[in-house]
């Protein structure tokens, strides 16, 4: 159905226009976006694998980073869901299932089902606690003995993404909560002596300018991969990203369909690659090689090895492939490991030419041997 609107000009014209029957915005397709080729990477080995742990993007302003991640959660397919659950919950999950669908499952009760498209979160700076975890009403708690819970945007995230722009700006205190949260799948509200759980899993991906302060460094380290951006400086490259944005601009629908087949082609390559995921192996010795560029790099703990690992192995499965290669390797592990290293303010080389530096020397003495 089509909807006239006449609209009066000052010249006393009028001009008559048609406008969509639509409730939806359009959302700039993730394969239109020219370039960036880091952080479209970073993401979508997220997506494949959320154990990743997210990813942090740092870079230059207006460079695209905002559009990138909201182009991703458009591009996933639907996920099943129960019905009017407010935490997403899963169907038959126990780990993504809140402790409501549980026990009516141990009721052998019935449950509806529809499908959503991926929950996409944006957590603004001026956020509160009670927003981000939600609140417990305490005065129905008292007055009626039920436990009244107002999810926050933790459990509006779950099975989704959670996006922070500016997150070197987000306080420190609701940082923490959002780490914990993402490391361990769970958000518990304490208050008063009631206590409320649910499950958080979501894929978080922060956004900043480094120009504008940088990330505490057990912070930093909390994210799965870090992508660094810069503006594009070859010419041709720069035109042809402001005609792609204004093709889109002028005419949303037109520019949506001419990517359809291209958007299409990539929800099915992550599709197999999440399928694929658990057949994926990785030799041993390679195992071993990761865990010695990280003792070389003196990175701190073990989230450096795990995350190379899961991101190797879902790179691997994104090539529809189920045998890790050096290659594989290679490509993500400046993006698993740049960020870990300590900041040596004496230090000449980049933190991703540090990275590929160690690798190289390491994984080619072994293959010399």
């Amino acid at each position: 159905m089509t909807n006239y609107i006449i609209i009066k000009l000052q010249k006393k014209e009028t001009v008559i226009s048609t406008v969509k029957n639509t409730t939806v915005r359009p959302i700039f397709p993730f394969t239109a976006i020219v370039g960036q080729e880091e952080m479209k990477l970073a993401l979508i080995l997220n997506v494949i694998d959320p154990k990743i742990g997210g990813v942090m993007i740092m870079g230059d302003r207006g460079t695209g980073k905002s559009t990138t991640i909201r182009a991703i959660a458009d591009l996933l397919p639907e996920i099943p869901v129960v019905l009017n659950d407010s935490f997403n919950s899963h169907p038959s999950d126990i780990d993504l299932m809140s402790d409501q669908v549980k026990d009516a499952l141990d009721k052998k009760a019935e449950l509806d089902l529809t499908h959503i498209k991926v929950p996409m979160v944006d957590l603004p700076l001026g956020a509160t606690e009670d927003r981000l975890c939600g609140t417990i009403d305490i005065e129905k708690a008292l007055t009626e003995g039920v436990k009244s819970f107002e999810p926050g945007l933790l459990a509006k995230a779950n099975r989704g993404i959670l996006y922070v722009d500016e997150v070197n700006l987000l306080d420190d205190h609701l940082v923490d909560i959002l780490l914990d949260s993402a490391a361990s799948g769970w958000n518990t509200v304490e208050r008063e002596g009631i206590s409320i759980r649910h499950p958080a899993r979501f894929v978080l991906v922060g956004s900043g300018n480094p120009e504008e302060g940088e990330l505490r460094p057990q912070l930093l380290d909390r994210f799965g991969m870090h992508a660094e951006i810069r503006t594009v400086k070859d010419p041709a490259l720069r035109v042809k990203i402001v005609e792609e944005r204004s093709k889109f601009d002028q005419d949303p629908s037109t520019c949506i369909e001419e990517n359809r087949k291209n958007q299409e082609a990539l929800k099915s390559k992550i599709v197999e690659a999440q399928n694929t995921l658990s057949s994926v192996e990785m030799d041993y010795n390679f195992r071993v090689k990761i865990s010695e560029v990280c003792s070389e790099l003196d990175v701190d703990g073990l989230r450096g090895d795990i995350v190379t690992n899961r991101a190797a192995k879902a790179f691997c499965a994104y090539h529809g492939r189920t045998n890790v290669t050096v290659d594989d390797i290679k490509t993500i592990i400046t993006l698993s490991l740049r960020h870990r290293l300590r900041k040596d303010p004496l230090e000449s080389i980049d933190s991703g030419q540090k990275v590929l530096k160690v690798f190289e020397k390491v994984f080619n003495d072994g293959l010399e041997s």
